[in-house]
């Protein structure tokens, strides 16, 4: 697709949302299942100086009933995307990192969702990896699941064969393997009978995320794909974002080079604090990721 066409179909489709924005209640679109907090420092990811834009994406544990943005976090990627070259990485971190969480001391990472919302959690990560991101999204695994099935599924490539008592019995074989929706998410939560335990879940969910970027990449010159899906998010999203921010994310995504995407997980050791069980990150490492991949989005190393 050309830079002109771009143009043109992003300031339509800009036009679209905001009508859309103003003309449907609040009431009728049921903001319940994704939240997206823009950082107050952000410029937004056309407008920004900057050419990487990060996105701190946070699977949240809520049950049913529960505020999804004040229930633990249970994956967490720091996802930045370079919109000049086209060049994207994710930084994984385990859940039971044992960090430091602003206004609430040391605790589990994933707690900071539970004590300060997603800013808390924006706060957590800064202070590990060195970067604060500029958008916060999270969201309920029902919610993902169902879009794993409304893009039609994702292939992930499996190091290795796994299985789980509870979320996937039968496991996941070795190899290339297509995944729906709850499977996406069985493959993404999973941890006990991998042989890294946490830090293998959190790079399954980065196979998860390469999954869900190839297929949206195979769809995206599809005419009205992307459309549909903002469109799609903006019916379950509760932002302080813009319609057209939420497109600019989507096409942003889309543009990714599937060639230019790196990861990496943080490490750490496993240890206690008291009875519970925690994982002590390897500080200088995750600060050594945010240094590597802050202005290019490009990890030279893990």
């Amino acid at each position: 697709m050309g830079r002109s066409t771009r143009l043109v179909r992003t300031v339509a489709l800009a036009a679209v949302l905001a009508v859309t924005a103003f003309v449907v209640p609040t009431s009728a679109m049921q903001p319940t299942e994704v939240n997206l907090v823009k950082i107050r420092h952000a410029q937004g990811v056309a407008t920004g100086g900057e050419d990487v834009v990060w996105i701190l994406g946070v699977g949240s544990d809520a049950r049913p009933g529960q505020v999804m943005t004040r229930s633990r976090g249970d994956a967490l990627q720091l996802v930045g995307i370079n919109t000049r070259t086209g060049a994207a990485t994710a930084i994984g971190v385990p859940r039971d990192s044992w960090v430091t969480i602003p206004g609430h001391g040391r605790e589990k990472i994933n707690s900071a969702l539970y004590f300060a919302g997603p800013r808390g959690m924006a706060g957590a990560m800064h202070n590990l990896v060195g970067i604060e991101p500029d958008y916060v999204v999270v969201t309920r695994f029902p919610f993902f699941e169902d879009m794993i099935d409304d893009i039609g599924g994702i292939t992930v490539t499996n190091p290795r064969r796994f299985a789980d008592p509870n979320l996937k019995k039968e496991g996941f074989a070795k190899g290339r393997i297509r995944l729906g929706g709850y499977d996406a998410m069985a493959f993404s939560r999973v941890r006990y009978d991998l042989p890294g335990g946490d830090f293998d879940r959190s790079a399954n969910q980065q196979r998860t995320l390469r999954g869900i970027h190839a297929r949206i990449r195979s769809q995206a010159d599809v005419a009205g794909f992307i459309e549909r899906g903002v469109m799609t998010v903006m019916a379950h999203t509760d932002t302080n974002a813009s319609p057209a921010e939420l497109f600019e994310i989507a096409q942003a995504v889309a543009q990714v080079d599937p060639r230019r995407i790196t990861t990496c997980v943080v490490r750490g050791r496993i240890g206690f604090v008291g009875a519970a069980s925690v994982v002590f990150p390897d500080v200088a490492q995750a600060r050594r990721l945010g240094r590597e991949a802050r202005r290019d989005a490009t990890l030279r190393g893990c």
